[in-house]
Order: C-alpha cells, then structure tokens, then sequence
C-alpha cells in the first residue's frame, strides 16, 4: 500500500546563522588533496636546489643564480630558500605545523614572485605559476590543514583558529620583505 505522507522538505541551512550544510569528511579530503599537491610540489622544488635532484642547480648552481637576480651570499639564499621550500612542502603535505609550514613557503614564493616580476603574467615568462602557489600556501595557512592531517595530535593546533593563519601568513609576509629589502 502506498504511503501517503508526504516527503519531508528538504532542510537547507540558514546563511547567517548555520555552518554551510556539505560533509565536513569532503572538506578534509579536499584539503587533504591540496596539501599533498602543493606540499610536495614544493618539497620536489627545494630538493632540486639543495641537493640538485630532478634537474636542479644544487646549491652551486642555485646560489649563482641567486647572485645574479640581485640577492647577496647567494650560496646561503639557495641553502635557506632550499630548506624552507623542503620543510615547508613536507610540512604542509603532512599537516605538520601548518600554519608555519604555510607561512614558509608564502615568503618563499613571494620572493619567487619579485624574481619573476616584469615579464608578464602568462607563462613561460609570466608569474601564473608562482601567484597561484603562494595564493595556495596562504590559502592553506588560513583555513587550516583539516582533520587529516598530524596537528590534529598536537594540542595547540588540534583547533585550527583563524588567528593562526593570518599571523603565519602575516609572518611569512614580513620575513620576505625583509629578505626583499636586502636584495639588490
């Protein structure tokens, strides 16, 4: 026999008072993903300054570089830039520290983006490719790294606070101006 009551209306949550209705499990697999994305991505890309893995300079030829673009000593930029590159990638795709590995690599970045400025946005000259990694990476250090990640075993950060992310992100903007300030 049939039923004849009637399909119960679907609940939408009020804007301005409710969470946003979608899974939280969806959200932490997408920022899971986009951890792991950038995380190693940058991970890969100090690797190839310190040690010259994946076609990389090594820090000879990435300290030249640095020299040449205007930055004094080079040779300590490349070690310093290798190892924040690194640690901050293997940090943020762990969810280790998160907003200071974040932190790390949006200074990183936005001395990569100063390097680069001038030659237009699209690549190969451009700066789409570094704008949308340091966009990234702050993105990240605002909204925290979710619940899959390792701070949610650390009881400072197992709470992710808004406060966190934007005085890292706020931190990696001072730390590269002053690395900014002293380059030629």
């Amino acid at each position: 026999m049939p039923s004849t009551t009637a399909p119960a209306p679907a609940r939408h949550a009020d804007p301005n008072t409710a969470a946003p209705a979608g899974s939280p499990h969806a959200y932490d697999a997408g920022l899971l993903l986009l951890r792991l994305a950038l995380g190693l991505t940058m991970a890969v890309h100090g690797s190839q300054k310190l040690f010259g893995w994946f076609g990389g300079g090594g820090i000879d030829g990435t300290g030249q570089f640095f020299t040449a673009v205007g930055y004094p000593a080079g040779r300590t930029m490349a070690v310093v830039a290798g190892l924040t590159e690194t640690f901050g990638g293997l940090g943020l795709a762990a969810g280790l520290l998160t907003p200071l590995a974040g932190a790390a690599l949006v200074g990183t970045m936005l001395n990569a983006l100063a390097v680069r400025w001038g030659g237009g946005f699209v690549a190969p000259k451009g700066v789409e490719y570094e704008l949308l990694l340091t966009v990234a990476a702050a993105g990240l250090t605002l909204t925290g790294p979710g619940r899959l990640a390792v701070d949610r075993y650390l009881p400072v950060l197992r709470e992710h606070r808004l406060a966190y992310g934007a005085t890292a992100v706020l931190l990696g903007l001072a730390t590269a101006g002053v690395i900014l300030l002293v380059r030629h």
